[in-house]
């Protein structure tokens, strides 16, 4: 039988419940020994060192092809492409973008262990399906500037690869482009004017955080969207409370004009309105297990008291009093949130 591999604070729990039970007489010295070599300390995450490693990689590549491109020798090399053909470059991109999503898939199964490399190869061939579609959206332009049906078929095309190689990577790219594509048609429908039918940016994408948390939930219904549920979750999340928190700052204003000429404090219910989403969701997160929605409430119940505190307390108050209440108040919650755990953790 495998051992259970748990970390240190974790083992160090297990191992002082399991000689409580056999002090108490609940177990016997055997059972006791076997409980207590059931389960092994994790060791150095290897995994997320893979993890930081890669996306450093990834980051130094794009900077380095960045530095590339602004190169003398190089920018006299791009001078004579000028005038390549756009059709071209679209298909040229595609090619290499199927190429390394082929290869991608195939090392996927080939090599399930190497999560990060893989996925490594996915991320330039979703950097050459963006440039195909940009230098296709050039080919065709007519100049009226509807430029968001390209991040339209960009959702389009990311979903059925996502769907075809099963990729999440590539579905988190398909729902970046859906925000692109949400922000950039309600402009060109105002003709770029600062409201959507009254809403200025934030405000319009707190409804659409709110749909892609709702279409999240509606995915359990489908069994081959399953595997996307979660990532969907997150995202819809993600759009959700960074909307709320910038629509508690700058309130439902289109200009950076207009907002300078009111007093933050006047703003004063859509930060109540971001409070509450975050109390509303941590509350549901602890009560239906949820732990992404309980842990995405606490860390913008946190951003939002912070917020608050610097707009409308900074100048006014003591700041030992300040955080001494706050490292009390959030002292309080991680005990009651810690006996709440001990207690899951005895059921299971």
């Amino acid at each position: 039988m495998a051992k259970l591999n748990i970390d240190k604070q974790e083992a160090e729990f297990l191992g002082k419940t399991i000689r409580n039970w056999e002090d108490n007489g609940l177990i016997d010295k055997l059972t006791s020994e076997k409980l207590q070599s059931s389960y092994e300390v994790k060791g150095f995450d290897w995994r997320r060192l893979a993890q930081y490693s890669f996306w450093v990689a990834l980051a130094c590549g794009m900077i380095a092809i960045a530095s590339l491109i602004i190169d003398d020798a190089v920018l006299k090399w791009l001078e004579k492409l000028y005038d390549t053909p756009d059709i071209l470059i679209s298909i040229i991109s595609a090619i290499l973008a199927s190429l390394l999503f082929l290869e991608g898939n195939k090392r996927k199964k080939k090599y399930p262990e190497r999560v990060f490399s893989n996925e490594s190869i996915i991320f330039f061939g979703i950097l050459l399906t963006a440039s195909s579609i940009a230098f296709l959206g050039k080919t065709f332009d007519n100049g009226k500037g509807h430029f968001s049906i390209l991040f339209l078929l960009s959702v389009l095309v990311y979903a059925a690869l996502a769907w075809k190689f099963s990729s999440h990577l590539i579905w988190a790219f398909a729902l970046v482009s859906l925000g692109s594509w949400f922000g950039t048609e309600t402009g060109y429908q105002t003709d770029w004017s600062f409201y959507f039918l009254g809403m200025n940016y934030p405000l319009r994408f707190v409804l659409f955080g709110i749909s892609l948390v709702l279409f999240s939930f509606l995915m359990l219904r489908f069994s081959k969207l399953n595997i996307f549920r979660e990532l969907t979750y997150i995202i819809g999340l993600l759009y959700l409370f960074i909307s709320l928190w910038l629509l508690s700052i700058f309130g439902n204003f289109g200009s950076l004009e207009d907002w300078l000429q009111i007093k933050q404090i006047e703003l004063f219910y859509w930060g109540m309105i971001s409070l509450l989403f975050s109390i509303g969701f941590t509350i549901y997160g602890i009560r239906f297990r949820d732990h992404i929605a309980r842990e995405f409430g606490i860390s913008f119940l946190l951003i939002n008291l912070y917020s608050r505190y610097f707009e409308y307390l900074w100048d006014i108050t003591d700041k030992t009093i300040f955080f001494g209440i706050m490292a009390l108040s959030f002292w309080l919650i991680g005990r009651k949130a810690e006996k709440i755990w001990n207690l899951e953790f005895l059921k299971k």
